[in-house]
This record gives structure tokens, C-alpha cells and sequence, in this order.
């Protein structure tokens, strides 16, 4: 590649597809699935895509479409790029300020990780590689990956479809009547085979007696992890006294912001299992910094990610590129937008799950069955 890269041209697109059955957190319920795509072309024609974080709040998808659009879009023909990285910093740098001033610290980072992400896979369908392969020679074809965004309630239909696909490894979302939570997660481990695994997820559902409660009556358990129990933003000392009385690693990471707040993390210890969301912050340049940071430091690197299929073998890659032991997470409820790039099921083997042979992420365009759900489209140029 001789000289910078200029960015000629932005393709966005929303969508959002009606479910049969609402996927139901202990923050929130999702009554249809969004997804915002979008697409980053050259000056040469080369050309990427990326995805941008849209499941919350519920008007999100829209929203990230038009403030691409209006205020962030424009920002990047201004910025020629000699590295994938150089996207990210340029703007994370100079949308500070409005950031600051709307409050809208969220959206903003979020089209940036997905511009961030496009940029990436464009430089690595460039070099005729895949994107693992781009950014390490020696990343592997298959990543660890386990089944998730399974309701505690749903547990035993949706593990046993789960592990007829393949799978064996799983996580199941409590925070809801702990008695309940604790009786039903006791039984799913009467009944897990030995080269099974079980994680949790609370989603930041509890404050720190509630937490102890539910760590004090799974100790017996030999839980993977116990995620987000209490708010990611929670005081040191609370981190502290779950560390104190853990009976298994506790992980979080897709609410943690930024590389400071990232390094703290590590610093402290209050983490074992760090999982960052390529589509909430940082894209590949934050989260592959935080995966190598984390691997340095002898913490398990599991990127988190409950999205659409682009974004879905962006983690892949990134976890691929990364190494190590860590699982590559996949939501096993219906998602159009991720189904529509290939079935969950036909990733899925022994080998872990395939990533994409072809150049960059993989993805030329998209596909015909996702048009009907389109609510929002805009091109920048």
C-alpha cells in the first residue's frame, strides 16, 4: 500500500426484525432484535465492513444511524489512515467534546468501534488476508465457544438444543428470584455431563449482600464464572469483598470503558475473566490491546458480544488473533441478522467455532433477507 488511506465513502444501515419470544434480562426485556451495519470504501474501491452496537436502548438502532450520519461520518474523511489504528484515536480525539457536552459518551463510542472494526477488515481484505491472519501470521482457524443468552427459566430446552449443535460449553442468565435462580442452577448441574461447563450471568443485577448470597449457596458449584453480579461501576472495595469470598472467577468487561479504566481493572484484581465488547468500545484497536493485556497478565480473554453476524465474526477474528484459552460467546436465541450471514449451527463442530476463510471478515455484502427489517439507511460521501 503506497501512502495513506483516504476514506471516500460511509454506507450505514438499521435494521429490525420482529421475535416470537422476548429475550429478557434482569435490566431489561428486548421485544424485537436491531442491528446497525456499516460499510467503509476507499478512494481505491477496497472497501470494509463493521457493525455498531444497538440492543440498548430499545430506539438505539435509528439513533446510531443518524448520528453517524450528522456528526461523526463527515469527521472521517478528514482523517487519511496509515494503520487500521489510526481511525479509532483521531476520533475518539475529536468528537470528545460533543461527547462530553450531549452526554452521549455511549452512541458516540459505539460508531466508533464500528467504523473501527470496518477500517480493519478493509486493510486486511487489502492484503488479500484474513483479519486474525493480518493481525497475527500464526492465528488459528477455530476458536473455543460456548452457548449463550440462555434464561435460567429456559435452561434445560435451550442447552439441550444447544448441545445438539455442538456446543458444550454454556451460560445462563440469573438475577431474577434468586430461590429460584439458585434451585434451577443447582439442577442443571445435576444433570451437566463432566466435559460440560456452566457459567452465569447476572447482568449487574445485585448489590453486594445479594451477590455474597448467591456466591455463599453456589460455593459446591464449579461455576466457569459468575458475570457482572453487581454494576460494573460499583466501588473498589465492593469488587473486593465478592474477591474475598469467591468460590470461582468472577468476569465482566462490556460495561468497562476505555484503557485506563481497562489497566485499573486488571491492577486491582476484581476481575478474572475479562470481556470487552467489540461493538460497545473500542473495536478491534481497544479490544485486541485489552485481549493482549489481559493474556500478559494471566486473566482469561473472553470477548463479549450479543449481536448481529458481522460483528459476531469480527470477535471471532479478534479472539482467534488474541489466543489463548478463551471462549468465543454465541447467543443461541433467533437473530435474523446473524442467521442470515450463516446458521449457528453450520459453524459449529468439535474444532470450536470456524472462522471465515475469505479476505478481511470475510463479507461482501449483505445479504437479500435482511432488506425487509431495514429501517434507516444513509450514504456519506
Amino acid at each position: 500500500m503506497i501512502g495513506p488511506v483516504r476514506i471516500a465513502r460511509i454506507n450505514a444501515y438499521a435494521f429490525r426484525s420482529p421475535i416470537a419470544k422476548p429475550i429478557i434480562t434482569s435490566f431489561g426485556t428486548m421485544l424485537d432484535r436491531p442491528a446497525v451495519f456499516v460499510r467503509v470504501e476507499d478512494t481505491d474501491g477496497a472497501f470494509g465492513w463493521g457493525e455498531i452496537f444497538a440492543n440498548w436502548p430499545a430506539a438505539a438502532a435509528e439513533h446510531r444511524v443518524n448520528l453517524l450520519a450528522r456528526d461523526i461520518g463527515p469527521l472521517v474523511f478528514d482523517c487519511p489512515l496509515s494503520h487500521p489504528t489510526d481511525l479509532f484515536h483521531a476520533l475518539t480525539k475529536r468528537t470528545h467534546i460533543v461527547a462530553l457536552q450531549s452526554g452521549e459518551w455511549g452512541p458516540f463510542r459505539q460508531v466508533i468501534a464500528g467504523l473501527d472494526i470496518a477500517v480493519w477488515d478493509m486493510f486486511a481484505r487489502r492484503s488479500g488476508k484474513t483479519l486474525r491472519r493480518f493481525v497475527n501470521a500464526k492465528a488459528a482457524d477455530h476458536v473455543p465457544a460456548y452457548a449463550s443468552g440462555i434464561h435460567i427459566k429456559d435452561a434445560d430446552a435451550l442447552i439441550a438444543d444447544a448441545r445438539e449443535i455442538g456446543f458444550k460449553n454454556f451460560k445462563v442468565k440469573v438475577g431474577f428470584k434468586t430461590e429460584d435462580d439458585l434451585n434451577r442452577i443447582h439442577r442443571l448441574f445435576d444433570n451437566k455431563s463432566k466435559d460440560e461447563t456452566i457459567a452465569a450471568d447476572a447482568n449487574q443485577a445485585w448489590d453486594v449482600d445479594e451477590a455474597l448470597k448467591f456466591m455463599v449457596q453456589t460455593t459446591t458449584l464449579p461455576l466457569a464464572w459468575l458475570e457482572e453480579p453487581i454494576p460494573a461501576d460499583s466501588p473498589t472495595l465492593d469488587w473486593k469483598k465478592l474477591n474475598d469470598a469467591r468460590p470461582y472467577p468472577l468476569a465482566g468487561g462490556e460495561n468497562i470503558i476505555g484503557f485506563k479504566e481497562f489497566e485499573k481493572t486488571a491492577e486491582t484484581a476484581q476481575l478474572q475473566v475479562l470481556q470487552p465488547d467489540i461493538i460497545k468500545w473500542g473495536g478491534l484497536t481497544g479490544c485486541l490491546a485489552v485481549g493482549e493485556q489481559a493474556r500478559s497478565q494471566g486473566l482469561l480473554y473472553c470477548p463479549h458480544f450479543l449481536g448481529g453476524g458481522i460483528g459476531l465474526q469480527a470477535s471471532a477474528n479478534l479472539l482467534a488473533a488474541v489466543g489463548g484459552e478463551g471462549l468465543l460467546e454465541v447467543d443461541v436465541n433467533p437473530n435474523p441478522h446473524r442467521d442470515a450471514f450463516g446458521l449457528v449451527s453450520s459453524r459449529v463442530s468439535e474444532q470450536g467455532w470456524a472462522c471465515n476463510a475469505e479476505p478481511g471478515l470475510g463479507i461482501i455484502s449483505l445479504p437479500d433477507a435482511l432488506k425487509k427489517f431495514e429501517t434507516n439507511t444513509v450514504e456519506i460521501y
